[in-house]
């Protein structure tokens, strides 16, 4: 089959992409900014011919007349968790409009929903979003609708799954809220993508929506415990009701990797029980046995220690504060700016310099003064950043898009031996961080580690000049360090643990 995918630079679309190749099937990705995206590593190179790429954005028709209309069938996956208003309402349901006027263009007989299970009632913001755009979608002339709604997802670099993570391997004893005690039924990230792909093309499933869920249900109390227990840790929760949907928004965000807007919109769903209603099940047009609870965390943590974490939800561009269109940023600007550069020769093999800056940040940490890097990053998650704990989704691998600490990769290119950065932390301006391996006149190499601001007016310029003495101890400590590091046994064991 030939079918459109949406959403393929998301958490899920970067998983179901390559298992739509190696099924056989031609997949055209509609991504808004072909530059953000890049084929995913578990993609093989015999299958990248059958992936093409169109250019499109949901917001804006205009973008979508020259699509192509020649596809069997298209995977909806466009939503987010960064939205927290009704105007994130209103625009969810304009994207799908939009979608369904130019699915009745094409041959699609179907189109596959990702959903939130919303069988409570007084549902959240997010939840009545998801329902309403189930309704805009079932209005397509031309294709038939099939939806799975979902609990809590659990996978390796999944938002769910770090958050309560975060939360048992930081916090020994936790003073948590009520919603707390609300219940779900979380699903593994391994069963999503089974129904995912089973349905398609499947006329039974055709007009259907359907609750998928594992087979535990569970107060969000038990799922801390049971991570607990996973990891051999003793915690201690206690839950009390003086803490406001606002103050639990903080104490999430504080606490964990997330950012603000996702710990609102999580705090806000988590009200509601999500559990699957057994007159929806899949099980008789589907059957499948899916993993428990503890069978999907060992699986999880399997994948983070076999450095295999194949997506995190920190690749979205809403993970962060940094606009849309950030590619833009691609090339250095030259007016305008403050530069702090470095180059330092060195004699040591190439290869084994560049596999120190493709270390850097995560777990490796910025090679000199990490605790002022960290102090930064505490101080942008004070002022509502992302903070540095994202941290990378592979501690030896990048791309393109990656998250990066409170930065994002913007080129990754070991064949040019360069890598550049682009901060997506709380700035008065715009700051890029580029490693280079450039020749020398005398047959050497050296490191060219460039820093380089675009200050947004006095503000802008003040936090420059207040940062200034900072830069002489950290970038010259760091290049040098970067050139002379070398990793320790005990350190490339701890180096295959990293968080994702």
């Amino acid at each position: 089959m030939k079918i459109l995918l949406t959403g393929a630079t998301g958490y899920i679309g970067q998983r179901l992409l390559p298992m739509l190749a190696a099924a056989g099937h031609d997949v055209v990705c509609l991504v808004r900014d072909p530059r953000r995206f890049s084929l995913p590593d578990t993609l093989p190179e015999a299958l990248h011919a059958r992936v093409q790429v169109a250019r499109g954005d949901l917001l804006r028709p205009a973008t979508l007349a020259d699509l192509p209309t020649d596809f069997d069938a298209a995977y909806y996956l466009v939503h987010s968790m960064s939205g927290h208003s009704e105007n994130f309402f209103n625009l969810e349901q304009q994207s799908a409009h939009n979608f369904v006027q130019y699915l009745n263009t094409t041959s699609a007989r179907q189109v596959i929903y990702l959903s939130g299970i919303a069988n409570d009632r007084g549902l959240s913001v997010h939840l009545r979003s998801r329902r309403a755009v189930e309704s805009v979608l079932g209005k397509a002339t031309t294709a038939q609708l099939t939806v799975l709604r979902a609990s809590i997802i659990i996978g390796s670099g999944s938002a769910s799954f770090e958050i309560i993570r975060d939360l048992v391997e930081k916090l020994p004893v936790m003073v948590t809220p009520n919603w707390l005690n609300s219940r779900c039924q979380p699903i593994g990230i391994r069963d999503i993508m089974f129904y995912l792909t089973s349905v398609l093309d499947k006329l039974e499933c055709f007009g259907k929506a359907f609750d998928v869920g594992g087979p535990d249900v569970l107060t969000y109390r038990e799922m801390l415990l049971g991570l607990a227990a996973e990891r051999g840790y003793k915690r201690w929760i206690v839950t009390v009701p003086v803490l406001t949907p606002r103050l639990s928004s903080w104490w999430l965000y504080l606490v964990t990797s997330t950012t603000f807007s996702l710990a609102q919109s999580l705090v806000e769903s988590l009200k509601n029980d999500t559990v699957c209603d057994p007159a929806k099940s899949i099980d008789a047009v589907v059957p499948h046995e899916c993993m428990n609870y503890r069978a999907a965390l060992a699986l999880a943590f399997q994948r983070i220690e076999q450095n295999e974490v194949v997506s995190s939800w920190s690749d979205a561009v809403s993970s962060g504060t940094m606009r849309q269109n950030y590619m833009d940023a691609i090339r250095i600007p030259k007016n305008g700016m403050f530069f702090d550069r470095q180059l330092l020769p060195f004699r040591r093999p190439v290869a084994e310099v560049l596999d120190n800056i493709w270390r850097i940040g995560g777990d490796r940490g910025w090679y000199k003064t990490d605790w002022l890097w960290r102090l930064r990053g505490l101080l942008d998650k004070a002022v509502g950043g992302v903070g540095l704990r994202r941290g990378r989704r592979s501690p030896t691998h990048l791309r393109a898009g990656d998250p990066l600490d409170f930065w994002r990769v913007l080129v990754a290119d070991k064949a040019s031996q360069r890598l550049l950065l682009y901060a997506e932390m709380k700035l008065p301006g715009e700051a890029w961080l580029q490693f280079r391996i450039v020749d020398q006149e005398d047959g050497s190499h050296a490191v060219e580690q460039l820093a380089a601001y675009r200050p947004r007016g006095l503000a802008g310029r003040l936090y420059w000049y207040a940062v200034l003495p900072f830069h002489g101890i950290i970038f010259k400590g760091m290049v040098k360090n970067l050139v002379s590091y070398v990793e320790e046994p005990a350190q490339l064991e701890r180096s295959s643990k990293v968080t994702p």
